[in-house]
């Protein structure tokens, strides 16, 4: 099984980019996006200057709770740099959403309670929601999170999407927002 079927019986279908928007990041942005992937494993993500952003990250059934998703994370916490990515919000019904939620916090991630994130998917036309996590080894604030997904968004998310998908998707401005008052105060590391 090639690694965009891996992701896209894993991930649903409105957080799927397309095969070829994919390629073509790989291609025009491999300056900045990156595929690496194994027989048990495949992450797509994003490292610019000052941060990375997990596209994907997939770690097969048959590997899943024997350190491989946490050795994943590690190799990317090691270059230094604010991690992002997004996430399903925790569903009861879906067991496999605790789980994820659980292994994020496990590794350090916190959620970023005052970043918004909703966009409507090109494929179902439905509104999805998603949480933004984050790892950050300087305590980042999360309006500095909040900026660099912007960016992300803009330059990764929406990347040739009228070409590609025939339609645009919603602005940044639609799909983000950021509500100083739900900006925790961060303390300074001990």
């Amino acid at each position: 099984m090639n690694w965009y079927d891996k992701l896209s019986q894993y991930f649903p279908i409105e957080e799927m980019k397309s095969k070829e928007h994919m390629e073509l990041l790989l291609k025009e942005k491999s300056d900045i996006y990156h595929k690496d992937e194994g027989t048990d494993y495949v992450i797509m993500y994003v490292e610019t200057e000052d941060f990375v952003f997990i596209d994907y990250l997939f770690v097969s059934k048959n590997s899943r709770g024997q350190g491989l998703g946490k050795k994943l994370l590690d190799s990317l916490k090691e270059k230094g740099k604010p991690i992002i990515l997004e996430v399903e919000p925790l569903d009861y019904e879906d067991t496999d959403t605790e789980k994820r939620l659980n292994f994020y916090k496990r590794a350090g991630f916190e959620h970023a309670e005052s970043i918004g994130y909703t966009r409507r998917s090109l494929s179902t036309k439905e509104l999805n929601t998603l949480e933004i996590l984050y790892w950050s080894p300087e305590n980042d604030s999360e309006e500095l999170i909040y900026e660099k997904m912007k960016h992300t968004y803009e330059h990764i998310h929406t990347y040739k999407d009228e070409q590609l998908y025939g339609e645009s998707y919603q602005t940044v401005d639609e799909v983000l927002s950021f509500s100083k008052n739900d900006d925790p105060v961060k303390k300074e590391k001990a």
